[in-house]
């Protein structure tokens, strides 16, 4: 355990950690240290609860509940209603929204943390060494650091952007005050998808701008396709292969310039702008020369445990790169609150079996490889795949489109990935994440009882048509005598 701690003012003495950002990756480390006795500073220079409270996950995800009851509305004839149009006021959507986000923001408030044992400095951390940083003037001594201050918003280069304005996450969900009739969203990631669907729900004209050939770029190219097809079936534009060439002002309205592979430029007018096109890590005003921390081109450079260029100095959450999600954020400080606790027993990052979500409509989750990880590698693999439209549940909730599709080894059960591409995907990925990081294989999904009728039984049915592969033509004549001679008997 860390030593107990003396009866030391805030900030005078030595710290056992102090943790630099207070999203997710700084309050699981700073909750998780002093939980085991450490004696802990948080800074934040901006709101805690990070970009995940504050302008990530969850407005993102309350807009989102919110457009998706609109479009079920849009939809009730499929469930035999008389059909209808959803009746709402867009900026009491969003009052909801910020109301939802308020019920969560205790949990991560200053508050809470000082009565955890945490001592909360809000400021700019700026390292004056490798063992001291400095907080609006104050000076801050541990023997551990943990940098957390994840990213911001890449703002792409495009002429005339900067000159007038436009959104990113960082400021969409607070100062968008009123409904634009026509959104162009720079970007068609994961942000760009989901709130481009959202706002088309809301009743926007929305053009998605990407420069790739399909959004989603980084997923299956048929799980892409399916949420391309949803978007514009929901009325969404959709320019992929494009880039945005030049942005302006004509009256109050703006105009963005879009030139779209193998065509003419176009023109695509707007009231307003999203800008997704990526993130960028936050490292600037840190002085991590001043403490001697290495960065590369994504991020701060971290060892499998986690440890900077200083093996004192960790870094942790979305600032590091790589996997840039809330979830991974959280594992990262237990994996760093461990290593600390324990300098000579330290744990591994392990990122083998991480799971994700894009939450549009159909949602689309993904953990492993996929097909092209898979030819990549130049390993050999089986593909089993299963439509929604066989799984029962499903069909009675008219949610019938989209697919699971799981990767093996070829030959064997052993899981080496998976996709789903529909409705509660997200929820429904856990199984073969967990029988990814158990070991489980197809075989013993398909023996497990699942529950009748539910979304879930498609990860059974995929291990089902596994189970049936082994059915070779030999086993089956081998079955067939069998039962024959049991028939004489």
């Amino acid at each position: 355990m860390f030593p107990e701690a003396e009866l030391t003012s805030k900030g005078e003495g030595l710290y056992n950690v102090v943790v630099i950002g207070a999203g997710t990756a700084g309050l699981v480390t700073a909750a998780a240290t002093a939980g085991m006795g450490g004696r802990v500073a948080l800074v934040e220079r901006d709101r805690m609860g990070g970009d995940c409270l504050n302008t990530g996950c969850v407005p993102s995800k309350a807009l989102i509940s919110s457009a998706r009851l609109v479009a079920q509305v849009r939809r009730a004839e499929e469930w035999g209603l008389d059909p209808m149009e959803p009746r709402f006021d867009f900026a009491r959507v969003f009052a909801r929204m910020r109301e939802r986000r308020a019920k969560i923001a205790p949990h991560d408030s200053a508050e809470r943390f000082e009565s955890l044992g945490v001592d909360v400095f809000r400021g700019q951390a700026r390292f004056l060494s490798p063992r001291e940083v400095e907080v609006d003037g104050r000076r801050l001594s541990a023997r551990n650091f943990v940098i957390a201050t994840g990213t911001r918003p890449a703002v792409p280069p495009v002429p005339g952007l900067s000159e007038v304005p436009f959104f990113t996450n960082e400021t969409v969900f607070d100062d968008l005050r009123e409904k634009p009739e026509r959104l162009v969203v720079l970007g068609g990631g994961p942000v760009g998808c989901e709130l481009g669907q959202t706002f088309a729900r809301l009743g926007v004209r929305v053009t998605i701008v990407h420069r790739p050939p399909e959004i989603l770029p980084k997923e299956d190219a048929d799980a892409a396709v399916t949420v391309r097809r949803a978007l514009e079936r929901e009325g969404v534009a959709v320019l992929a292969g494009a880039e945005a060439r030049r942005v302006s002002r004509s009256g109050r309205a703006l105009v963005v310039e879009v030139g779209v592979a193998g065509s003419d430029s176009r023109i695509v007018n707007a009231d307003a702008i999203l800008v997704a096109a990526g993130r960028v890590a936050r490292t600037d005003d840190l002085g991590l020369e001043a403490a001697g921390v290495a960065r590369g081109k994504n991020g701060i450079t971290v060892n499998r445990y986690l440890q900077t260029s200083q093996p004192h100095i960790y870094a942790a959450g979305d600032v590091v790169g790589g996997y840039r999600f809330t979830h991974v954020a959280g594992a990262h400080a237990r994996v760093i609150a461990r290593n600390i606790l324990f300098p000579w027993w330290k744990a591994k990052w392990d990122d083998s079996v991480v799971p994700w979500c894009t939450y549009t409509s159909p949602e689309l989750a993904r953990v492993g490889w996929n097909e092209e990880d898979a030819r990549k590698r130049g390993v050999q693999v089986d593909v089993w795949r299963q439509p929604f439209e066989e799984v029962d549940r499903a069909v009675v909730e008219s949610e019938e489109t989209g697919f699971a599709k799981v990767i093996t080894r070829k030959g064997s059960d052993r899981i080496l990935g998976a996709t789903i591409v529909s409705e509660h995907a997200g929820d429904l990925l856990h199984e073969l994440v967990l029988a990814m990081k158990a070991g489980v294989g197809l075989k013993q999904i398909s023996s497990t009882i699942h529950a009748y009728p539910t979304f879930a039984e498609v990860s059974r049915q995929i291990a089902d048509e596994y189970q049936k592969s082994r059915l070779t033509p030999g086993v089956r004549r081998l079955l067939e005598w069998w039962y024959r001679r049991a028939r004489r008997a």
